[in-house]
């Protein structure tokens, strides 16, 4: 009786905006599950992302190690042509099967489907899904200056605006106001525009401000009550923008530092979800998504 022949190594990578999670396994067991920073990723140029990832790859398995498969969930990795570029290039370094898609195509096969919508709203948003015949979708993510509605940085955005509004309309200053001027130290609402041009990561320094707009509606504000909820239906306005180009929506697996750690946002999402589409079944995200990277590795062997 001939012994089994050994498992494969397989890889899965998960590089979000800010931190990257790399796990290998040879069966069940676990090779290496190691975070470190996605600082230096650069997903615009595939021979920098490929030197970037096999980088980590060697640093994080033991010697010798050789991956039978790996996939790559890749933050601002927008386009098929630009996730095929990376592959390529991570291919001739590795020698191995390879897949690269963008981060948020990992939430649907780390929620144990094969098919559905992925739905992220962290800093930014973004909702992806894949036609009948495999083709990627992807509607949102154009980052905190124009777009990322639902995300940590446009509702901070929006939140200023509300208030530009309502100081124009001679409002008094009303708890988000006084929250949002403080985290930003200034003394008064106009000065916020200088504020919010003046930070050198638009995303990263609006985002982090985020949470003085959920608690100011929780101690009452209509302005951040009304910006949490219009945050909420331009998320399930993302799913909703999929579903009209003919995608199966009936999972929407949802992942995201802002609306899995805040109920109100989640609620109006679901709320908006339900009006909108009334079959879809929101999911929040339990397992980490580099599991996601993990499965679609295996799916190459």
């Amino acid at each position: 009786m001939q012994d089994a022949p050994p498992s494969p190594l397989v890889i899965g990578i998960d590089v979000g905006g800010t931190k990257t999670r790399l796990r290998a396994l040879i069966g069940a067991s676990t090779v290496a599950d190691h975070v470190r920073s996605s600082s230096g990723w650069r997903p615009h140029d595939p021979e920098a992302a490929a030197r970037w990832l096999t980088a980590l790859v060697h640093e994080t398995l033991p010697a010798g190690a050789r991956p039978a498969a790996l996939a790559v969930g890749g933050h601002a990795c927008e386009t098929p042509r630009q996730c095929a570029g990376i592959a390529a290039a991570l291919h001739a370094r590795l020698r191995a099967p390879v897949r690269v898609v963008g981060d948020a195509e990992l939430l649907v096969p780390a929620a144990g489907l094969t098919e559905g919508v992925g739905l992220v709203a962290g800093t930014g948003s973004v909702a992806v899904g894949r036609l009948a015949d495999g083709r990627p979708v992807q509607v949102g993510g154009w980052g905190a200056v124009l777009g990322d509605e639902g995300g940590a940085a446009g509702l901070v955005r929006e939140a200023a605006r509300a208030l530009w509004a309502a100081h124009d309309r001679g409002e008094p200053p009303d708890a988000l106001a006084t929250a949002l001027t403080a985290a930003f130290e200034v003394a008064e609402v106009p000065a916020l525009g200088a504020a919010l041009e003046g930070v050198s990561d638009v995303s990263a320094d609006w985002g982090r401000h985020a949470p003085v707009v959920f608690a100011a509606a929780d101690a009452g504000s209509v302005l951040a009550a009304e910006v949490v909820a219009d945050g909420g239906r331009a998320l399930a306005g993302l799913v909703a923008r999929l579903a009209a180009r003919g995608l199966a929506v009936d999972d929407v697996v949802v992942a995201g530092g802002t609306i899995l750690s805040q109920p109100r946002l989640y609620d109006a999402f679901a709320t908006a979800l339900a009006a909108a589409l009334p079959d879809a079944r929101p999911r929040p995200l339990r397992d980490p998504p580099v599991d996601g990277a993990v499965a679609l590795a295996r799916s190459l062997l």
